[in-house]
Order: C-alpha cells, then structure tokens, then sequence
C-alpha cells in the first residue's frame, strides 16, 4: 500500500504560471502594439520597446540591491513596460519614459515588496506621475499618420520639437470632433495603444476566451459608464452616439480590459469584481464631466486599487461548512 503524502495547500494545481500569465498578456497587446506602430510610426513602436527594456533593467537592479532572487524571467516587468509606453504620447522624450518605468519598479512595485505586494498597478501610477511631473510633453498628441509628412529624422524627434510643428493635436476626447468610425479604428490622436478600440477588443477578447481574465470587470466598468451617459443624454437632450463617443474615446477601453483586470491590484471575488467595475465606471464619469481634465481612467482605476482591500474584505466567501465562532459565555 502506497504512503499517504501530507502536503501544505495549495493541493489543486495549474499549468497557468505567472509567467505563462504575463506573456499571454503581451501577446493579447500585440494588436495594440500593432495598430499604434502603423498610426504613429517607427517613433511609437522604439518608445515600446524602450520601456520595456528600462523596466526590466530596473527590476534587475532593484533585486541585486535588495538581494532578493532575480524575478525579471517571469515577465511582469515587462509587461509593466509595454503597458505604460502604451500610455504614453509617441514623442514623448525618453528620458522621461524612463523616469516612468523606474518609478513604476523601483517605487510602486519593489518598494512595497516586489509582484503580489504593490498596492496600485504600476503602470498607471507611473502614468499619473508623469502627467503631473511633465504634463505639457504628456499631454502633446502627434497626429496619425504624422510620420508621413515630417522631415528625413522627424519621425524620431521628441514632443516640443520644431521638426513636428504643426503635426501635433489635441485629442478627440477634448474636441469631440473625431467620427465614431475614426475612434474605432484608430485613426486619432492620443497615447500609442489608446486611440484603436478595435485592436484593444481583440486583445481583450483574446484574454477572455483563454480565461486569463474575468469578463466581469470590463463589463460592468464599461456598462457602468455608458449607463451614466445615457442618463445624462437623457436629462440634457444630447445624441445618443455620446455615449458610444464615451467609451471609445480616451483610454476607458484599454483601462478596461488591460488596467482594470490586473490580478493584484483588484479584488479577487466575483462580487467584488464587478463592485471595482462599477466603481471605475462612476469615477471615470464624475471626473471627465466634472472636473479640470478630460480624461479619467487613470485616475479612478487608481482610487479603485487603493479600495481594493476594503472589497475584498466585505466581499469575502466563508468555507463550505465553516461557523462563525460561539461567543464566550460571559459569567
């Protein structure tokens, strides 16, 4: 008769590593990647890898430093990487991106104890801090297809450069003049993997079928959104196209599908996922129709991580079977 081995849990195991997680991640950004190569050209797709090689050099130098055990093979740096040059103006200048990874790393992520410790995703606080650090290079859009008209080198010059005058824009979101086809394609200004719906709902699909993400986040952050839209198109007599203009523009999709689903930064419940939804979609809302700055993706996927141990908690499930303790009998 064969021994009975006792071992510690987890006793239910996958083949889904936290490696095998990140790239199947990246390879969901491809389409991305793509899309944001072809409507800003070489300068886009430099700026991506660029980033991708600044955080994952940081990682190595933060573990050698804190004499941890080298995690830069599980690719959660890399990833970091990519999903913030995705967020990022295609000229912003690379000195600055490379402040973004480092304090994406070192301070959101390492600081706090390295993947499964940090307390917000850090490539949306990287964002956040570059656009309150350097707002005007954050904020200064090339048009698609900019590449095409700029001089010989232009194509690879930073934002502010003369080489780009008159090839820069704001985007759709703040002028509202941009055809619901454009959005969805692509075809606007904006960060590099912001502006393609399209590219963003095969990628987000893609994680969906594979399971590597709940459907329940995205859809209730953007069913949140466009309910909200819809009552104020109501109340103030406005199009109803407004509210597919919502969604499509700013980086509510790849928020959405990419930010918002981020395994250790949201809660882990069923109940609690779609609470962190509705929250992210309530806040994006309130901040785009009410305060100082069009965009609020970033913001409210931010105070979202910050609630997440709050949702968890009051989310929780008992065990099958588990009682809650008989309070002491009192003499």
């Amino acid at each position: 008769m064969g021994l009975l081995t006792v071992s510690p849990s987890p006793h239910i195991r996958s083949s889904m590593t936290t490696q095998r997680i990140m790239m199947m991640v990246i390879l969901a950004l491809v389409p991305s990647i793509a899309a944001g190569t072809v409507f800003f050209g070489p300068r886009a797709l430099i700026l991506i890898v660029f980033c991708a090689l600044v955080a994952m050099f940081t990682e190595l130098v933060c573990c050698a430093l804190m004499k941890k055990d080298n995690t830069i093979s599980d690719g959660s740096a890399m990833l970091t990487g990519i999903l913030l040059a995705l967020n990022l103006p295609a000229t912003l200048p690379l000195w600055q991106a490379a402040i973004g990874c480092i304090f994406a790393i070192a301070v959101v992520k390492q600081l706090f104890g390295g993947l499964g410790c940090n307390f917000a995703n850090p490539a949306i606080t990287a964002r956040i801090f570059l656009l309150l650090s350097v707002g005007s290079d954050m904020t200064s859009w090339v048009k698609p297809f900019y590449y095409l008209d700029a001089p010989a080198w232009g194509i690879f010059e930073a934002a502010g450069s003369n080489a780009l005058d008159g090839l820069t824009g704001a985007t759709p979101l703040a002028t509202g003049d941009a055809g619901l086809m454009e959005l969805f394609i692509g075809n606007v200004g904006g960060s590099i993997g912001e502006t393609s719906a399209l590219a963003i709902i095969i990628g987000g699909l893609f994680l969906i079928i594979t399971k590597v993400i709940s459907p329940a986040t995205p859809i209730a952050y953007l069913g949140s959104l466009s309910a909200l839209m819809f009552i104020q198109v109501l109340v103030t007599g406005g199009e109803m196209t407004e509210v597919l203009y919502a969604l499509l523009s700013g980086g509510v999709m790849l928020g959405a599908f990419f930010m918002a689903t981020d395994y250790v930064t949201t809660p882990i419940t069923a109940k609690g996922k779609i609470i962190f939804g509705i929250g992210c979609g309530v806040l994006t809302f309130v901040i785009r129709e009410f305060a100082s700055m069009p965009e609020g993706c970033s913001f409210s996927i931010l105070l979202m991580n910050l609630l997440t141990p709050y949702i968890d908690k009051f989310t929780r499930t008992n065990p099958v079977g588990a009682r809650k303790p008989e309070k002491e009998a009192t003499e």
